[in-house]
């Protein structure tokens, strides 16, 4: 793979054809964000949304009925010396009705709710899987893609529940501090006045509180990449051997320890604003309201001129004063928290609504199925527009031709295939096949005319049939062919299972742990599953050694026999068979023909076949034996 060969523009976030810029949102924005949660929530499961609201308008109706209206009906009772028979029957029926609101909310907590967050959960991610699937592949590359992607995948399942409870519970907040409030008022209309100090904690500073903590939060994720990195390489076991021959793990434990540092570094950037915005919060939404109710109860009972409230109106409206307060105090913590939760759903639907340059789903016209040309003309292409990887490149491939790519390392050789595939589209000029823009095809059809196999080849954790088939359909015996042609399957036959034996051992122990010469014809098998497509070989056989590859590329050369095959190899002997070379050098073709016209030429083909010629003569002479 040439080096830079897979970056391409940039990844920009937007929303209705319009950038979005990285801001603090405003209120306005945050709300429409915390929206699009509860519609994407609704989508998935419209009883999690409605019981929610309900659950949490029960469970603040029981909370201020019991603490304001109840305690004062049963001081008054007393007080009245009602009859006992009337005071059991009232406490009897709403005992009864409470005994049923509260079974409603243990059924959601316990039932309902878990039950639809696992159905959000899952929908949300396979959306979010589905859209990774659907960009370009440069986006890949790109690390404002990653941050935002990490973002999107950090719990946003989960995330998507608690918007839908703080929503809830700002309804239902809302519903019981307004029947508190009216409580407050009946016995002292004066108390409303308590109620400021959390309003203004909450709405003033909490707000501050939170764009702090999220630009502590997306300041750190870069370095939560890193840190998870670090784990991933000392977790997964293909990375033990160099780990414990090689002294890498100083080079990752250098990672891990400075990024845990940058993000030490991150709150200490945000801990003197935090530290000072949270005392006051407490101050107004704690300490203020908390004391002066008792100050101002006691001042009434014991000082106040005129008519004096007595101990039990000042009990209740005691009560009902941190009751109020309490509940506004935690409808105004949702509201924070929905704002803040409303930044991280700002950043999902960026995502979601990030549009494609290239994407997999692209409609279009329908191919042939038989591919007759491929062309390249006057193609360039660069990812950061000031190197160019190809320039100004042309070429055409018939139908049946087998061409080989060969050139250094950065060359071009796997942008070419990469661009034929349209995993990115040129910079300049433009690619035909079948005399038709490749951008013009319906994409996933286009793609079908071509199988694959890569030198960054990557091995599933599978059966051995899965890895061959790909998603495709295929027969046990098909597959076996394959194989057969791979030169693999003996050694597939002897593993317990066959076919069916599974790959790696990333979820059994007795999965097959095979060579990377081994998974690589495996790789290459899958594109001998089918025999009327236009095959593509990136250095399929990096890993094999010159017997073993000459083997390989012979068994190619007989499976592209009548159809149009391009393969790429730094190994020249290989490519002797082909119908046509092109010499690579820089993005340029600086040579082509057949493999005796450019030996015939001497030019820097010749040069480089006779330097690989004299390091592996005694193996060709083996293999030609």
């Amino acid at each position: 793979m040439e080096k830079g060969a897979i970056r391409q523009g940039s990844y920009t976030s937007k929303r209705k054809g319009k950038e979005i810029v990285k801001k603090e949102r405003s209120t306005k924005e945050i709300w429409k964000n915390n929206w699009y949660g509860i519609r994407t929530a609704y989508s998935f499961s419209k009883s999690r949304v409605i019981c929610a609201i309900l659950r949490q308008i029960t469970d603040y109706f029981l909370w201020v009925f019991y603490t304001a209206y109840f305690v004062r009906f049963v001081i008054e009772t007393i007080q009245n010396q009602s009859p006992l028979e009337e005071i059991l029957m009232n406490i009897g029926i709403i005992g009864g009705v409470s005994l049923l609101l509260n079974g409603f909310v243990h059924l959601c907590d316990t039932v309902i709710f878990p039950l639809a967050d696992t159905k959000i959960y899952g929908r949300m991610y396979r959306r979010i899987y589905e859209k990774a699937e659907n960009v370009e592949l440069g986006c890949f590359e790109n690390p404002e893609f990653y941050n935002q992607f990490s973002i999107a995948l950090d719990g946003i399942g989960d995330k998507l529940g608690a918007n839908v409870d703080y929503v809830a519970e700002i309804i239902g907040g809302t519903v019981g501090g307004v029947l508190a409030c009216l409580a407050m008022i009946e016995i002292d209309p004066w108390t409303i006045l308590f109620l400021i100090a959390p309003l203004a904690g909450n709405f003033i500073f909490a707000p501050k509180m939170n764009a702090i903590n999220y630009r502590r939060y997306r300041d750190g994720v870069p370095y939560d990449r890193r840190i998870s990195y670090v784990n991933r390489v000392m977790y997964l076991g293909k990375y033990a051997k160099e780990m414990r021959l090689y002294h890498i793990f100083n080079v990752i434990r250098r990672i891990f320890d400075d990024a845990t540092k940058a993000k030490s570094n991150v709150y200490r950037k945000y801990y003197g604003k935090a530290m000072f915005y949270g005392i006051l919060q407490y101050i107004f939404s704690y300490v203020i309201i908390f004391e002066g109710i008792l100050l101002y109860g006691a001042y009434r009972a014991l000082v106040a001129a005129g008519k004096p409230i007595s101990f039990s109106q000042m009990a209740v409206l005691t009560t009902v004063m941190v009751t109020a307060s309490w509940v506004w105090v935690r409808v105004i913590r949702a509201y924070n928290s929905c704002s803040e939760n409303g930044l991280v759903v700002a950043e999902l639907r960026s995502f979601l609504e990030y549009e494609e340059k290239i994407p997999e789903n692209q409609d279009g016209r329908m191919p042939e199925p038989v591919v007759h040309s491929i062309e390249f003309r006057d193609v360039s292409f660069t990812y950061d527009h000031k190197h160019m990887i190809i320039d100004h490149m042309s070429f055409t491939i018939r139908e049946g031709e087998k061409v080989a790519l060969v050139g250094h390392n950065g060359a071009g050789k796997s942008t070419i295939i990469k661009l034929l595939l349209r995993l990115y589209d040129p910079t300049e000029g433009c690619i035909l096949v079948n005399g038709v823009d490749i951008r013009e095809y319906h994409l996933q059809e286009y793609r079908k005319l071509f199988l694959c196999a890569f030198q960054d080849y990557q091995i599933f954790a599978g059966t051995v049939k899965e890895n061959v088939l790909m998603g495709r359909e295929g027969t046990d015996e098909e597959v076996i062919q394959a194989l057969r042609k791979a030169g693999i399957y003996e050694k597939i036959a002897s593993l317990p299972n066959g076919i069916h034996t599974m790959l790696t051992r990333e979820f059994t122990d007795d999965g097959a742990v095979l060579s990377g010469g081994e998974f690589q014809k495996i790789v290459c098998s899958r594109v001998f599953m089918d025999e009327t497509r236009v095959a593509l070989f990136d250095e399929p056989s990096s890993a094999l050694d010159p017997i073993s590859e000459n083997e390989l590329f012979n068994s190619i050369i007989h499976s592209v026999e009548g159809k149009t095959g391009i393969f790429i190899s730094h190994r020249l002997s290989s490519v002797r068979e082909a119908d046509y070379v092109l010499m690579l050098e820089e993005g340029h073709i600086i040579e082509q023909g057949t493999h005796e016209e450019l030996m015939r030429a001497e030019g820097t083909y010749a040069a480089m076949y006779k330097v690989q010629e004299r390091n592996y003569f005694a193996l060709d002479e083996e293999v030609a034996g």
